[in-house]
Parts: structure tokens; C-alpha cells; sequence
């Protein structure tokens, strides 16, 4: 993610390439890997998880650092594809290991905890990539590139022995679409996507924009470090008291919270002040989502689908995160940046009502 982040400044800034054409590559990989993510899940309930994590970790490595390639749209759109594809394992497979690893009444902490360990990860890399980023790209790929090489050594080492796994009924392909019949599920995913859509505007989004109002990587990074820095402290004791409630129970007071980072976004004066107001806002909402989502997708799911489920969630979350840059090119074009932050916090906002409102419906699950 220290790399992710800044993709969008290299494409546009050194590789001169239009922020629209930037957020459709974007798109086209977030949904590819969307969309082949529910058949390595189902595939993962019926082989296991750790060949899968593995193979995913060693092609990453080695595809990621080609984005130095790019130098045009054709490739920019070819290494999205790769992207996608290698990308498509490693959310709903590892989350799905995660559940089969973790007790029925402790799943969120562990996804938590998990999150937490992300979290300081990324604030540990982001904060010296944007100054990194100001001087090589090449040196932050090569970094990326060895983190993913150490990523699938570890799954080799620590995952040896038997793993726990549900017995998946047959048929992969059939349980690969099991979740988009399940009305619960839907109407989940209908209002719980504009969490990986603010992520992908917090994560994509938000340095171009610092960008473009003149805020340098080195003072991006910063700011998105420090909202992990909140993340890492309050996750873990955050999950663990809604875990009594269910996972439910706060993601409409989560979707509130993001709502108003994004007015933030779009209404505090001064870009820097406005970046770093609405980054701190968004991760108090991130806290309470970021376990709450992937253990009300395992509450919602069958026995012997979980990979199936998550996979399903992966889809829509990758449609979902991939489409806010293409979607705030064309916004920031039609309406400017204040603009298209008011509408997103429009939607986050009426997110947040539906999610109050059906809570009891989930809650039932």
C-alpha cells in the first residue's frame, strides 16, 4: 500500500497520463480482481488457502515493480490486468484463513488485530515512501516487490502443518455465485460498498487532490500515516467491545463518520488543514468498519462458503474502491474538488441512514 499510494501521482505526473484514462486502468484492475476473486475463494474452500496465498504473493512480486514500464495507456491498461489477476487471491482467501483459524465469539478481534498489523505496516512504509517516492519510484518498487517475496515466505514457514477448513458442498462454480442469491447479502452489499469507496478516495483520491492544490508526497504520506497511527491504536479494543454487540451493530454510526470526513474534505479552508482534518475524521469510521465489515459477510455466510462469501464481498469492494478515481476525474472535471466531496458525502451519508435503519434485519442474522 506505501506504493499504491502513490500510483496515481506517477501515472499522471511522470507517465503524463490523463487522470480519467488513470481511473479506468484503475477500475479495470480493481474489477478484475473483483470479479475472479468469488472463484479463488470458492476454489480456496474446496483445495485450502495456503498453495493459493503463496503462488499470489511470489506473481505480485513480480509483477508490481512493472508499473515502471508504463508509458502509455496500452500499458498502463496491460499492467492493470496483471494486477488484477495476481491481486485476486490474497483479501478473500486470507480472510477467509483468518475465520477458519479464528473461535466463533473472537472472529472480530482477530480481524481486528490482523487490520491493526496492516495498519502499522502501512504507516511504517508510507511515511518514508512519499519521500522515497520524491526521489525514485524504482527504489520504492524494488522495496514493494521484496515485501511480497518476504509475504510468501512467511506463508511457506508458518503455515506448514494441517489447516482448519470447513467441508465445502460440491460444485466451485456454483459457490462461487452462492452470495449474489442471497437477498441478505445484496441488500448488505447495497449500503456496506461505500466503505471500500472511501478508501479508495482516502487512498487514490485524496493525494491527487492534495496534488493538485500543491501539497508535496512527503506531506501526503505523513497525513495517511498518521490516520493508520489512529487506526493501530484503537482497532483492537474498538472490535473487541462490539464483538458483545455483533458486527452490525455501529457500521451506521461508521458510515457517519466517513460521511463527515468528506464533508471535511470538501469545506474546511486550505488543502493541507482540509487533508488532515478529514483523514483523522475518516479514521475513526475506518476503525469501526475495518473488522465489523469481513465478520458480518462470515455471520452472513453458509457453513463451507466462507471463502465463497468473502470472495463475493471482494468483488463488490473492488468495484467499489476502484471506481472512486474514475469517478473523481470525471466529477472533479464537471463540478471541481468541492464538488465531488459533497457528493460523496451525499451518498455516504444516505448509507449511513439505510444502515440505521436495516440493523435490525442483520442483527437477526
Amino acid at each position: 500500500m506505501s506504493l499504491v499510494t502513490f500510483l496515481g501521482i506517477y501515472f499522471v505526473r511522470k507517465a503524463g497520463i490523463e487522470v480519467a484514462t488513470v481511473g479506468l486502468a484503475f477500475l479495470c484492475e480493481h474489477g478484475l480482481r473483483g470479479t475472479l476473486a468469488p472463484v479463488f475463494g470458492a476454489l480456496s474452500d474446496r483445495i485450502g488457502r495456503r498453495i493459493l496465498l503463496i503462488a499470489a504473493a511470489a506473481a505480485t512480486a513480480v509483477v508490481l515493480p512493472c508499473f515502471l514500464l508504463v508509458t502509455g495507456p496500452a500499458t498502463l491498461f496491460a499492467w492493470s490486468v496483471a494486477m488484477g489477476i495476481v491481486g485476486s487471491v490474497n483479501i478473500p482467501v486470507s480472510n477467509a484463513l483468518l475465520l477458519d483459524l479464528a473461535p466463533v465469539d473472537r472472529r472480530q478481534s482477530v480481524l481486528a488485530l490482523n487490520y491493526t498489523l496492516m495498519s502499522v505496516a502501512y504507516t511504517i512504509g508510507v511515511m518514508p515512501a512519499g519521500y522515497v517516492a520524491e526521489r525514485s519510484y524504482l527504489v520504492l518498487a524494488v522495496i514493494s516487490s521484496i515485501g511480497y517475496l518476504m509475504v510468501g515466505l512467511l506463508y511457506g514457514l508458518a503455515l506448514r502443518g494441517t489447516l482448519p477448513l470447513e467441508r465445502s458442498s460440491p460444485g466451485v462454480l456454483r459457490n462461487t455465485v452462492s452470495a449474489f442469491r442471497d437477498r441478505t447479502f445484496l441488500l448488505f452489499a447495497l449500503m456496506a460498498f461505500v466503505f471500500p469507496l472511501s478508501m479508495g478516495m482516502v487512498v487514490t483520491v485524496s493525494p491527487l487532490y492534495g496534488a493538485d492544490l500543491g501539497l508535496g508526497e512527503g506531506y501526503i504520506g505523513l497525513v495517511l500515516g498518521g490516520n493508520s497511527l489512529i487506526v493501530v491504536a484503537l482497532a483492537l479494543p474498538a472490535a473487541a467491545k462490539m464483538e458483545r454487540l455483533g458486527p452490525f451493530s455501529l457500521l451506521g454510526a461508521a458510515a457517519a463518520l466517513v460521511s463527515a470526513s468528506l464533508f471535511c474534505y470538501a469545506l474546511v479552508p486550505g488543502p493541507a488543514a482540509a487533508l488532515l482534518i478529514g483523514t483523522v475524521v475518516f479514521s475513526f469510521g475506518e476503525v469501526l468498519f475495518s473488522s465489523a465489515v469481513p465478520a458480518a459477510v462470515a455471520r452472513l455466510a453458509p457453513a463451507g462458503k466462507r471463502g465463497a462469501y468473502q470472495g463475493g464481498w471482494a468483488l463488490i469492494a473492488s468495484f467499489s474502491m476502484g471506481s472512486a478515481l474514475v469517478l473523481s476525474g470525471w466529477l472533479q472535471a464537471q463540478i471541481g474538488w468541492q464538488g465531488a466531496w459533497l457528493a460523496y458525502a451525499a451518498v455516504v451519508l444516505a448509507a449511513a441512514l439505510g444502515l440505521f435503519a436495516s440493523r435490525g434485519v442483520f442483527l437477526r442474522q
